[in-house]
């Protein structure tokens, strides 16, 4: 087992917001984010979304937080240190596995992104690039098995070289490099978005309320969107936060973790919806607007390739600081409960995530086996088994164990650690024991019931 003197730390409460950040703000606030609120209603289902990252989404991240730096252990350790020899370390063993299912998929959905890039920089995305031409560009990626294979390797080898360097060297160091580069590029590319002729209609789409748009599949997309976005019910904020000094203000870093999450999904909309309504495009276009819609969008604007490039390589960061931290969720397991050296833990993992992968990036049209299957191919249900009911089943454990078995109480003592406390902690207590639970519980029965998934 490592000593908790060797394992790392954050340096500053700089580096852990960011990183804790750059986790939550990936491509479930940038890829996944838009289509979701585009098939929902726009304002409607944003509204719903909001109301699920407060009563739902704090309050959990919150709670893994605090059993995180109260161990000072991994998903797994943390269980078991705050109850010795019981059943729920499996919970955080749950966590382990729901961290490297997610990110055999999202590894390969990354590498998407750096194909989009060098396309981009190559000049494809220019004036006169039509929606069928689009739809050509994506399947033949996704045809090309060598070429899918290979820029998912690619992708886990940058998120390996940069978890092996530790905690400080390695993850607080990629982070701050990225996340300033990160703001940047989105801040520009959201004012060339909505400067442009007819944005008005996309912004009145994302802000507008109709009641008529929320449904049963709107809630359960919200909900599913809160979890995904904010890297909760999967250990990363419990490992997260085990790095976090005694004297840090607990609830305040949390809270800026999610506000930053909640606001860069809002201004992911602002960055997408008004170029797509601007160039005649669809909100609705699913999974494909971002690499089979926006390239159109690109290629109608003035500098249409310049924006393309900047769009697909902001993509590819966000990407990134999301994988280095699922990745570190199972190496951290190794390091702290087997003893295992980072470097040995690192590349086992990448090793082991990438034959998990293979199947996933195989699944959009090299391999027509895996590419018919249930939830839209392999790709797709390792989506909804991972991404959706561990992800919630997780969340909830986490919930009934911090509310019931280690305890609230000890929960909050833990904040008061380096803060005055929590304000209203009654109130997150019942969130944690009775709302959170409950409600994820009776979204994911109905999704399960429905075929309307996270």
């Amino acid at each position: 087992m490592a000593s908790l003197a060797t394992r790392g730390k954050w340096s500053s409460r700089l580096g852990f917001v960011l990183a804790a950040a750059g986790s939550a703000i990936g491509l479930g606030n940038i890829w996944r984010f838009p289509f979701t609120a585009g098939a929902n209603g726009g304002g409607a289902f944003i509204l719903l979304y909001l109301g699920f990252v407060a009563l739902v989404g704090i309050p959990v991240l919150l709670a893994e937080l605090s059993m995180g730096r109260n161990t000072e252990r991994n998903a797994v350790g943390s269980f078991r240190a705050l109850v010795p020899n019981s059943w729920w370390p499996m919970v955080g063993g749950l966590g382990v596995v729901t961290g490297v299912g997610i990110l055999s998929f999202y590894s390969v959905i990354a590498g998407w992104t750096l194909y989009y890039a060098f396309e981009a920089a190559s000049g494809r995305f220019v004036s006169g690039f039509g929606a069928e031409e689009s739809g050509e560009v994506f399947a033949a990626m996704g045809s090309n098995g060598f070429l899918m294979v290979a820029l998912t390797a690619i992708f886990l080898l940058l998120t390996g070289g940069v978890i092996s360097r530790g905690v400080s060297g390695g993850i607080e160091r990629a982070v701050k490099l990225l996340m300033p580069v990160f703001f940047a590029m989105l801040i520009l590319l959201v004012i060339r978005s909505v400067t442009l002729p007819g944005a008005g209609e996309g912004l009145s789409f994302l802000f507008s309320f109709e009641p008529s748009k929320l449904s049963g599949a709107a809630v359960v997309s919200a909900l599913g969107q809160a979890l995904f976005s904010l890297s909760i019910g999967m250990g990363t904020m419990i490992t997260y936060g085990s790095y976090l000094s005694k004297d840090e203000n607990l609830p305040q870093a949390g809270v800026t973790v999610a506000f930053f999450d909640t606001g860069l999904a809002l201004v992911a909309g602002l960055m997408i919806f008004p170029a797509l309504f601007a160039m005649g495009g669809s909100p609705g276009g699913g999974p494909g607007l971002v690499f089979v819609v926006m390239p159109t969008i690109f290629g109608a604007m003035t500098a249409g390739g310049l924006v393309a490039f900047a769009f697909y390589a902001l993509l590819a960061i966000a990407a990134l600081t999301s994988t280095i931290s699922l990745l570190e969720v199972p190496v951290s397991y190794l390091v702290d409960e087997k003893g295992w050296s980072r470097a040995r833990a690192t590349w086992l993992m990448v090793g082991g995530t990438f034959a998990l992968a293979v199947p996933s990036a195989l699944s959009n049209g090299a391999v027509p086996a895996l590419s018919n299957l249930p939830g839209g191919g392999f790709l797709g249900l390792c989506n909804i088994i991972f991404g959706n009911y561990f992800l919630s089943v997780g969340a909830i454990f986490i919930c009934l164990f911090v509310g019931w078995k280690w305890g609230v109480g000890k929960a909050l003592e833990e904040m008061k650690r380096g803060s005055s406390g929590l304000p209203g902690g009654a109130v997150w207590g019942f969130m944690v024991r009775i709302l959170c639970p409950l409600a994820v519980a009776i979204t994911l029965i109905y999704a399960a019931i429905t075929g309307n998934y996270l």
